[in-house]
């Protein structure tokens, strides 16, 4: 890890800062969200660079850190009056948008590839697809919300068809972590996810993502009309 060519570190963290000031931008510039997202990369990068994720024989595994406070925070967002009313005033067409970030992260993974620190499943050379729906987000963007031409029913297609593509991805890479569970990728294992700053693909972007299609597809089920 300590070989890795400074662009993908460069990319990384471009691509960090796009996706945090977009999804700001779709909260109406919350600044709770702004406080709680800094917060958690704070913790995150505290917890990475002291090797806390360098150990992987523990039961339960510690990557579990990583992704269950973010997915329980989605769960109490989405059943709750306050955490609905918040979905609800999102910017469903900035939350659109914010998918692009998904094509750095895929040169991301490939770079990490070719540098020997994930495997090539979790590549679009692999059994990863969702650089797919980082290229489409910008043309549904495009033809949803300024030309308008895009029904709510293609919207919702394509949101359950790069959703499904996300889950993809997700069960390869954590199956391909070293840790008991693994399953996958034993001669190159996922080993760059449980280094700084790539732990923040899964504890920062990956959630991002998932909130930001699930938030969508309930405005575009409920029908709601937002201004663009």
């Amino acid at each position: 890890m300590d070989n890795l060519p400074y662009y993908i570190y460069l990319v990384f963290g471009l691509t960090l800062l796009l996706a945090i000031f977009l999804f700001y931008k779709a909260t109406n510039y919350s600044k709770i969200f702004l406080t709680i997202i800094s917060v958690w990369i704070t913790a995150q990068a505290i917890f990475s660079l002291s090797g806390f994720y360098k150990i992987v024989n523990t039961i339960p595994p510690r990557f579990a850190l990583l992704l269950l406070p973010p997915l329980v925070m989605t769960i109490v967002l989405f059943n709750t009056k306050k955490g609905k009313q918040f979905i609800d005033n999102l910017k469903l067409n900035t939350l659109t948008l914010f998918h692009i970030i998904r094509v750095p992260v895929e040169l991301v993974l490939f770079w990490l590839f070719v540098s020997k620190t994930v495997p090539e499943l979790m590549t679009f050379e692999g059994r990863n697809f969702d650089i797919l729906s980082g290229i489409s987000a910008s043309i549904i963007f495009y033809y949803g919300f300024v030309k308008k031409t895009l029904n709510k029913n293609i919207l919702l297609l394509w949101n359950f068809i790069s959703l499904a593509l996300l889950f993809n991805i997700a069960f390869n890479a954590i199956l391909s972590l070293p840790s008991a569970f693994q399953q996958f990728a034993f001669a190159q294992p996922n080993i760059a996810i449980i280094h700084f700053p790539f732990v923040l693909l899964p504890s920062i972007l990956v959630p991002l993502v998932l909130f930001a299609h699930l938030a969508s597809i309930r405005q575009l089920l409920n029908d709601k009309k937002h201004l663009i």
